[in-house]
């Protein structure tokens, strides 16, 4: 299941501010790996895209997918003891879209907060699920980022 509003928005900014991507059509892919595998791509320029809940609400964080993300990081930049992530019926009901298909946009695009991993800006390249399982865009790490605001870039990822 996808969000195809989501994924036209993503579009409509990506062709607004001129950013070329390229999009991969593939099998249902929900997790990293499989997704990378499915695009032809090295598994460290997917972004993992993962919504927290904390004492404020929902955040988006944003790191490469061959890391592993460190909660308790997590809990200090958003200052919450509290942190979990984001429940299938909340990602569905939230933004629409099931586990895995998250795309890395905050609020260009979707109401979060977006915190960018300082491992997403080691890569030439992003990949990520658009809003569907079975499809990818790819654009460059620096087109990427004329295209989101981050509330921050740090390091919450475990090496």
């Amino acid at each position: 299941m996808g969000n195809l509003e989501l994924n036209k928005k993503i579009r409509e900014l990506l062709h607004l501010r001129e950013i070329p991507y390229r999009e991969v059509n593939h099998e249902p892919s929900s997790d990293c790996m499989t997704s990378a595998t499915s695009r032809g791509e090295d598994l460290k320029i997917g972004g993992k895209t993962i919504l927290f809940k904390g004492k404020n609400g929902f955040s988006l964080f944003v790191l490469s997918a061959a890391l592993s993300v460190d909660s308790n990081q997590v809990r200090k930049i958003l200052k919450s003891q509290k942190l979990r992530f984001a429940t299938e019926s909340e990602l569905m009901k939230e933004v629409g879209v099931s586990k895995g298909a998250l795309p890395p946009f905050g609020r260009d695009i979707l109401p979060y907060d977006l915190y960018l991993d300082d491992s997403i800006l080691e890569n030439q390249y992003i990949a990520f699920n658009a809003a569907f399982l079975t499809q990818s865009f790819i654009l460059k790490v620096s087109d990427y980022l004329k295209v989101v605001t981050p509330k921050k870039i740090c390091s919450f990822s475990k090496r």
